[in-house]
């Protein structure tokens, strides 16, 4: 078995369902056309559909748009039977074709991808293996495999994602993790008391986050994913808010205002060692690291309104980052270190998702949906997800970082929010 799916079967559920309704709303002018043949198999029915799988991945990214099945003029199971005349009446430009096999209980997918337009093999048939509970896993690998290929940026279809699902009647939280397409819902926690702000650890094993469930106080948590154990962090006299991962995972920057006023701190994870980073008589909270560690983003209110600030670790200097409109909070970096996502709020405007370039400082506004909150970056820096309200229920979207391309995943049942994309697993 190789690493990946290895790791896969921390967060195998079994369960090919789906909580949340993707549905793309926008997408790039000329999406790249791609036909993924329903791939080859001699057994009986089998619990997941591989080549829908792939085709839906790819048309989630926004970049591609799937050759329906039913218009197919072949299916090719081998190089030799590919014309690439058929493919090319249909208009695709690139084409996948596979099969499946079985031996002692494992599945065996084995894949080619065509460039039509060029007439070539683009790369030699490749094989991955799994249980048949992998078989989604399996699919997910080689939309990473195709995506990557094509676009020449890293897939993000076998990453994860952790939100929190409210319910009012009777009123409860649960804290989800799921496939990036809403599939294969689990459930990491249930509590009757407010869960926010979960935030994944760089090596996507742990999820911090706060639960009110303490006295009805907030207070930091640590879960380890695949156990469900925990560790309570604080409990410190009032906020206790916004952990933040560093990037090498030893420490967890948060808001606390144990002191009287909401402060940023630094804990180190092992020893629980705190150290004060901010001293402002001003409201400072949401931390964020930048890229390389040597930094934190906060949000202040020190200049008379919300706004993002930036303080250097090695020397405490602070200093201003946001200057357009009238409210910036929840920053993100992008993984580059490039980029500042945020909630942005001009004048005469509701809240939504914009994207500001550290260096240049120009700001550019993602969304067109209102009320928008918690950004969360994907691992590859194409797209972040946030939470909004659609059809007076909180729902998730999706946003690529050049807002070319827009996607809704309302839920099923209750509100969703707080979304928190996975870091890549290997």
């Amino acid at each position: 078995m190789n690493r990946y799916l290895l790791l896969c079967l921390i967060f195998v559920t079994g369960i090919a369902q789906a909580q949340l309704n993707l549905k793309v709303t926008k997408g790039v002018d000329n999406p790249t056309k791609i036909a993924v043949v329903p791939f080859a198999w001699t057994g009986g029915a089998l619990p997941e559909d591989l080549a829908k799988i792939i085709g839906n991945d790819l048309e989630f990214s926004g970049q591609f748009e799937a050759t329906a099945p039913e218009r197919m003029l072949s299916f090719p199971r081998s190089e030799a039977e590919v014309h690439y005349r058929d493919w090319k009446a249909l208009g695709s430009e690139y084409l996948v074709i596979g099969s499946i096999t079985q031996q002692a209980g494992r599945y065996y997918a084995s894949y080619e991808l065509f460039d039509v337009v060029q007439q070539k093999r683009v790369f030699a048939k490749l094989t991955v293996d799994g249980s048949a509970t992998q078989l989604r896993d399996m699919a997910h690998h080689i939309s990473d495999k195709v995506y990557e290929t094509i676009t020449g940026v890293r897939g993000i279809f076998s990453t994860k994602l952790i939100y929190v699902e409210a319910f009012k009647r009777p009123q409860k939280y649960r804290l989800m993790l799921s496939d990036i397409d809403g599939f294969r819902p689990r459930m990491l926690l249930e509590s009757r008391y407010p869960l926010l702000s979960p935030v994944w650890s760089p090596n996507g094993q742990r999820v911090a986050y706060v639960s009110f469930e303490s006295d009805n106080k907030p207070a930091i948590y640590i879960q380890d994913i695949a156990t469900g154990r925990r560790q309570q962090m604080t409990n410190f006299r009032g906020l206790n808010g916004a952990p933040a991962w560093s990037p090498d995972g030893q420490k967890l920057a948060m808001a606390l205002s144990k002191d009287g006023n909401p402060e940023i701190y630094v804990m180190n994870v092992l020893t629980r060692q705190l150290t004060r980073v901010t001293n402002h008589f001003a409201i400072d909270h949401e931390p964020t690291w930048s890229a390389d560690g040597a930094s934190l983003f906060f949000t202040s209110d020190r200049g008379g309104k919300p706004q993002i600030y930036q303080v250097h670790l090695s020397s405490m200097q602070q200093e201003r980052v946001t200057f357009d409109g009238d409210y910036n909070a929840r920053a993100r970096v992008s993984p580059d270190g490039k980029s500042l996502v945020m909630l942005n709020k001009r004048p005469g405007t509701t809240h939504h998702i914009a994207a500001q370039d550290i260096k240049s400082g120009n700001l550019r506004i993602l969304s067109e949906t209102n009320l928008d909150e918690s950004p969360t970056i994907a691992p590859n820096g194409a797209m972040l997800m946030y939470a909004t309200r659609s059809g007076g229920k909180g729902v998730l979207a999706a946003v690529s970082l050049d807002a070319r391309v827009k996607i809704l995943q309302p839920p099923k049942q209750g509100d969703v929010r707080e979304p928190a994309w996975s870091p890549f697993f290997n």
